[in-house]
């Protein structure tokens, strides 16, 4: 039996690892009265070279265990798990709130001026029909070139991260989009946002770099409203990020808090990360 769910529960944020940190950030700034659970499910990490099958299972588990928190909310920071799972997750929770994420290919496609839109992103993102139909809609507006890098989310969940490695796995991918004459590029991960500038030194200056994590919580923040559930106010001692979100990993919470504390810095040295089995 589901345990119903009030205004003053939080709201769960789960991603592969660390990627979906880059969401959580948006959240908070968004939200300023809301509490979070973040779920690192790093024992499967990453999800991008797993099987389509596999991922919806976890999505489907993950958003089971949250629904039991309860958590008033549910936000698939993860785009391959998003795709993969979102859709199965609201047909067996259609009275919960599940937001998840998927490309900017809209406001790209506002953006270039070549007709060109390249895309970052993980190989069972870009094999996955809800990507596939999300290009399709703004096919008559841009071309739109997905291109998967596989090993950059294993590179970014390095403790402390290689940018030197980072940039020779993005240089081939990246200079194949400007070849090809993207003028736009779309972050397709959560993860990626955490090598941004990399990216941008790379491509110059002049290539707009998109990323989610922003519509994600505007989104949020328009579903809990529309359901009455947006927290007014928070008990002053909750008012600091850090003791606004609950940290916890199906992998190893000290190797976790320390990547949280790379990617996040010293401000989170107070966050506490606990293990789940699930």
């Amino acid at each position: 039996m589901l345990i119903p769910f009030e205004r003053d529960c939080p709201v769960a944020v789960f991603d592969s690892g660390v990627g979906g940190l880059s969401v959580l950030q948006a959240l908070l700034a968004r939200l300023p009265h809301e509490s979070f659970v973040f779920v690192a499910d790093e024992k499967h990490l990453p999800y991008g070279d797993k099987q389509q099958a596999f991922i919806t299972q976890r999505v489907l588990d993950l958003c089971a265990w949250a629904r039991g928190l309860p958590a008033k909310a549910m936000v698939i920071a993860c785009n391959t798990a998003t795709a993969a799972g979102a859709t199965q997750a609201r047909v067996r929770h259609p009275d919960w709130p599940i937001v998840g994420i998927e490309p900017a290919v809209k406001p790209a496609s506002m953006l270039t001026k070549t007709g060109v839109v390249g895309i970052l992103a993980t190989s069972n993102t870009v094999a996955s029909e809800r990507f596939r139909l999300l290009v399709e809609r703004f096919d008559p507006l841009a071309r739109v070139l997905a291109v998967p890098c596989p090993g950059l989310v294993e590179l970014i969940e390095e403790c402390p991260m290689s940018q030197e490695r980072v940039r020779a796995r993005l240089k081939p991918v990246l200079d194949h989009l400007l070849a090809e004459g993207a003028d736009v590029i779309v972050l397709g991960c959560t993860h990626y946002p955490f090598v941004k500038s990399l990216i941008q030194a790379q491509v110059g200056p002049d290539v707009p770099v998109i990323e989610t994590g922003l519509p994600v919580a505007r989104q949020l923040h328009q579903r809990l409203l529309e359901q009455g559930l947006l927290q007014s106010a928070l008990p002053e001692i909750a008012k600091e990020d850090s003791r606004r979100v609950t940290f916890l990993t199906t992998g190893d919470p000290a190797a976790f808090k320390a990547k949280l504390l790379s990617l996040l810095g010293t401000d989170w040295r107070d966050a506490t990360v606990g293990q789940l089995d699930v």
